[in-house]
């Protein structure tokens, strides 16, 4: 390319970056360059003022943007998809949900056949499920199916192996039949009496391993989620993982759901899109009324997990949130705090809260589904899980 083409290719990019009439890079688009501007600017604003059939897309797309009929819309994210990659399309989406207000036309089924499923506009979905006419039911349900195959595909394997080994290492044993099943941390600590100075050893009398019998040793698990409407991705990903958990035949687990009121939905992890069906976003919160459902599913609290997934805004009685979680960690139960459970990271959430359950010894921090199974193998082993979030983060 010479000087000339360069100085041009370097004008048509800031010209796309830029946008609007006065950009001042004097540079005018045409084709599939004035078309991704306009898609650009549907979305952003400041459409091009350029010639030939590109000002004229543009120019319709400042006036209108994006409001007018599912028609629109549809046509819009098929230009998104063929101009930009996976990754910014789904952000686009999701701007264009919230900027552009496109909840209603999330109802019309052309509209759900033309976007690109990710787990947000499975979370609007859900939130408009109560709404959602029949005719855009099952292409909703599409939506949601496509969107958990995905998630269960990158996720559950995972799973399972952190979880399976876990269980397996949480066996402890005084005759493990192979030298990869000796636990030699604990092995040591268990022999410190017989060191000898002189030889600078420990003399290991008593050997600690791992039984490695998996479906010797249970643990009850219940995923408690708050489905109000700030925590929509954290209840999608949480119906994944407890439908995962629940095909671990060493586990019992269960899934509560609550904003006000509580739901079991327990009996739907067979199936994760009628799972996901059956929440409810929005509302209010009422974590103590959760905690004291969760309370009455445990049997066994030295061998069980409760993962409270929730922002902690309150709206029950905080004092008898905090004393039921005094309780149950008194009685043995592993209780652990996401304030998220997605990619966004941490979101808002009562410091007041978490800061009174961390001084009860309950960590509370946002979590990664990526980082999910690794959390619930730590959980299961019993594992400092203060000291595992601040590894986890590094």
């Amino acid at each position: 390319m010479d000087e000339t083409g360069a100085g041009d290719e370097r004008l048509r990019r800031w010209r796309l970056v830029l946008g609007g009439d006065a950009d001042g890079t004097g540079h005018g688009l045409a084709g599939p360059d004035a078309r991704m501007d306009a898609a650009l600017a549907a979305l952003y604003g400041g459409a091009p003022g350029l010639g030939g059939e590109g000002q004229q897309d543009a120019a319709r797309a400042r006036r209108a943007g994006l409001g007018g009929s599912a028609p629109r819309v549809a046509r819009w994210l098929g230009d998104i998809r063929s101009y930009f990659p996976g990754t910014v399309v789904q952000i686009m989406q999701k701007d264009a949900i919230e900027r552009l207000n496109l909840t209603r036309l999330l109802l019309e089924p052309e509209m759900l056949e033309a976007v690109e499923p990710d787990v947000h506009l499975v979370g609007t979905l859900l939130s408009l499920n109560k709404v959602m006419p029949e005719q855009a039911r099952e292409t909703a349900r599409a939506v949601v199916r496509k969107v958990v195959a995905e998630l269960e595909r990158r996720l559950a394997q995972r799973t399972r192996a952190a979880v399976i080994g876990a269980l397996d290492r949480s066996a402890r044993t005084n005759r493990p039949r192979r030298a990869a099943d000796i636990d030699w941390d604990r092995t040591i600590r268990a022999n410190l009496k017989n060191y000898l100075p002189e030889r600078n050893t420990v003399v290991p009398s008593r050997l600690v391993g791992y039984a490695r019998r998996s479906q010797a040793v249970r643990r009850e698990v219940v995923l408690c989620v708050d489905q109000s409407g700030s925590m929509a991705a954290s209840v999608v990903y949480s119906g994944v993982f407890g439908a995962v958990l629940a095909s671990i035949r060493a586990l019992k687990t269960s899934l509560v759901v609550f904003d006000t009121a509580v739901a079991d939905l327990t009996d739907r992890l067979h199936d994760p899109v009628e799972l996901l069906f059956g929440t409810q976003l929005g509302g209010g919160t009422d974590i103590n009324r959760a905690i004291a459902y969760c309370q009455g599913l445990i049997t066994r609290p030295a061998d069980s997990v409760l993962i409270l997934i929730s922002d902690l805004y309150e709206g029950g009685v905080r004092e008898e949130m905090l004393r039921r979680v005094a309780a149950m960690t008194a009685a043995g139960v592993q209780v652990v705090v996401l304030l998220a459970l997605s990619d966004e990271g941490a979101p808002s959430y009562d410091h007041e809260n978490a800061s009174a359950l961390a001084a009860m010894g309950v960590p509370a921090f946002a979590c990664t589904p990526d980082a999910f199974p690794d959390l619930m193998a730590a959980a299961i082993e019993r594992r400092d899980l203060t000291h595992w979030a601040e590894t986890a983060r590094s």
